[in-house]
């Protein structure tokens, strides 16, 4: 059986999970390191991209 009261259950349930400040930092941390990450993929893609057509595609008609 719990050693828990149901009331600090239900208390507990109705506010949801409550991080720690060194929770919240690390979650900040993470979310910067991969919208980085997701950034420098997007950046990379678009300049690899530029550089397999290469310069023929400004000079093409149109």
């Amino acid at each position: 059986m719990s050693d828990k009261d149901p009331k600090d259950e239900a208390l507990s349930s109705q506010h949801g999970i409550v991080l720690t400040p060194e929770q919240l930092r690390g979650r900040r941390a993470r979310n910067i390191a991969i919208g980085l990450g997701v950034t420098f993929l997007a950046v990379l893609f678009y300049a690899v991209t530029i550089v397999r057509l290469g310069g023929a595609v400004a000079n093409r008609s149109i």
